[in-house]
């Protein structure tokens, strides 16, 4: 019997599908995707990755991170939001990373905005996990079907609304969706896939910012 979305590996462990069997796909999945993130430059690299990822596949933003990681000074916002006409040209002509003026532009202003963010609420991280849904809010069974049908929901629609409110920009709902699962403040990793209970675990033993 087969389970919609999940796929048993050549080592009998069973998987969200989406990583294709691809060796690097499948260790995003297994070591990185879910699992909380409470680390400000990590969570500010991801919404940001996200947001070059609108319109991609993001195997192909996976693939470039590390360039991406070097263009935007380890995605440190308190250097990205010095970066000035001279960076924006150096990123537009860099091969390794997407090329796109509006993504280069939106990076470096939500820099800026993220300083500000960490000046209201201490850090990125208190601010984000503040929208962490409650149980009322998930669905009641994590399965293929249901996040094939929710590519956002009503609190990544919230987030978004108050994140574009204070001037950050290349975050819709689904960008924001995406985000808050791979950082952890959901977990939806499919019921039978072997990460699911291991990041219930993670979560459960979480200290919230």
């Amino acid at each position: 019997m087969t389970t919609a979305g999940i796929i048993i590996g050549e080592d009998g462990k069973a998987r969200c599908a989406w990583h294709g069997s691809q060796e690097d796909y499948q260790r995003y999945h297994d070591r990185e995707w879910g699992r909380p993130v409470t680390n400000d430059i990590r969570l500010f690299e991801k919404i940001c990755l996200e947001g070059f990822q609108s319109g991609l596949s993001w195997i192909t933003i996976l693939r470039k991170r590390e360039n991406f990681r070097a263009a935007f000074a380890g995605f440190d916002f308190e250097k990205v939001a010095k970066f000035d006409d001279g960076d924006v040209d150096r990123c537009l002509a860099d091969p390794g990373i997407v090329r796109h003026r509006g993504k280069i532009v939106s990076t470096i202003n939500n820099a800026r905005r993220a300083i500000e963010l960490k000046a209201e609420f201490g850090s990125l991280a208190r601010y984000f996990w503040s929208f962490e849904p409650g149980a009322a809010d998930r669905p009641a069974a994590v399965d293929h079907p249901t996040l094939v049908a929710n590519p956002t929901t009503a609190t990544s629609t919230r987030l978004s609304k108050d994140l574009k409110k204070r001037g950050w920009t290349f975050v819709g709902p689904t960008t924001v969706y995406a985000f808050m699962q791979a950082m952890g403040m959901v977990n939806d990793h499919l019921e039978g896939c072997y990460c699911r209970p291991e990041i219930e675990a993670m979560r459960l033993d979480l200290v919230r910012p």
